[in-house]
């Protein structure tokens, strides 16, 4: 570990994050705070990056010239309202760290003043600290902005707590790490009645009820067994009295899976069901169908470079090749189209609340781990 870097200061750093949570494209004060502290140690920077939050830095190596590569962190916080009532907790109503971008953050500036200390590599390392990476693209926005053409380097790498995994534990897939990403509204539109006598409408609530049954069976009867893919329905919004029988109905959710070729039959048989369903209780339908995030795959190479990195580090005792992907979605999958790279995960503890959940925390035993992996991934691959 660096001398100017401890744990402490981690730690207050990670804790002044979590204290200020902000959401996707609206992180002003945590990217000010991230130029501050970069520039505290004379980093180089350019801010107002992917939709105006972002962040690239970047350290050049004391060995010359050589290859660029590029780190990164995710820097924006949910729409949860924290459980946690320690010192650091939430302090923006509604508004939550609760999947650890705090700690992402952190581990990444604690990479970046460790490699200015000891710049001990050829070529040059980016910092990319990207806004809005729940739901909203920043990954993307930044992919668009020119991210790759302004700041050119050969891969990407980039790192996430897992609650499960003990601290000291990692996991590197040779592939696929996560799910593509769909999101789906439906409107039911029918004709209201009063509920005790439902023969004069058109029951939209009993049309939506039999399409979230429908919907199951595109996945567990016309999926390949061999292929993974879920298809939720998460809200079901509908009606506001007892004897009123509604005139709309509105259903929410999300389609996951790994392969192309599955995802666009997913939502070709999804609109067949929809409009099947509404034309059989005589409704009106209309889809808003979003397709979000690709699904994240590894570079095998660069994984495996990866895993030999956090194989030989000390504060690693178990790297972990034989977890399955995660149906969650990341949309760092946009960096990684773009260029090689790998994405993994590290211990956040057995015990750790899971991501997205109001009682979350990020674990502060795990911020030095992640500085060392960083650092030890850029003396090895620039060294």
């Amino acid at each position: 570990m660096s001398t100017i870097i401890t744990p402490d200061l981690l730690r207050e750093w990670r804790h002044e994050f979590h204290s200020h949570p902000e959401t996707a494209f609206e992180e002003q004060r945590t990217s000010a705070r991230i130029a501050e502290i970069l520039a505290a140690r004379g980093i180089e920077m350019v801010t107002g990056l992917g939709g105006g939050t972002g962040v690239v830095a970047w350290v050049d190596g004391l060995r010359g010239s050589g290859s660029a590569i590029g780190l990164r962190a995710d820097i924006d916080a949910l729409d949860v309202t924290e459980a946690n009532h320690f010192a650091h907790a939430s302090r923006t109503p509604g508004k939550m760290h609760a999947c650890g971008h705090d700690g992402h953050t952190t581990m990444l500036l604690g990479a970046a003043y460790a490699l200015t200390e000891n710049p001990d590599f050829a070529g040059r390392v980016y910092f990319i600290f990207q806004p809005a990476e729940e739901n909203e693209g920043g990954g993307r926005v930044m992919v668009e902005e020119g991210l790759f053409e302004r700041f050119p380097m050969e891969a990407v790498y980039g790192v996430h707590n897992w609650p499960g995994l003990e601290v000291g534990e990692a996991a590197v897939h040779d592939s696929a790490v996560m799910a593509a990403f769909d999101v789906f509204t439906v409107k039911l539109s029918g004709y209201g009645c009063h509920a005790a006598m439902p023969h004069l409408g058109k029951d939209v609530v009993l049309a939506a009820c039999q399409l979230v049954n429908q919907l199951q069976g595109i996945v567990s009867r016309e999926t390949p067994a061999h292929q993974t893919a879920v298809m939720s329905v998460t809200q079901f919004h509908a009606g506001d009295a007892y004897n009123v029988m509604p005139e709309t109905v509105e259903l929410c959710g999300t389609v996951r899976c790994f392969d192309a070729e599955l995802r666009d039959q997913l939502e070709e048989r999804f609109r067949q069901a929809v409009a099947s369903m509404a034309t059989f209780h005589g409704l009106e339908a209309s889809i808003d169908y979003q397709s979000r995030y690709p699904a994240t795959f590894n570079t095998p190479e660069h994984a495996s470079r990866c895993a030999d990195v956090l194989e030989s580090m000390p504060g690693i005792h178990r790297v972990r090749r034989d977890l399955p992907p995660s149906m969650a979605s990341e949309d760092f999958a946009f960096m990684l189209q773009q260029r090689p790279g790998a994405y993994i995960w590290l211990g956040n503890g057995k015990d750790s609340a899971a991501l997205h959940n109001p009682h979350y925390d990020f674990n502060d035993e795990l911020a030095p781990i992640g500085v060392g992996y960083w650092t030890a991934l850029v003396r090895t691959l620039l060294g």
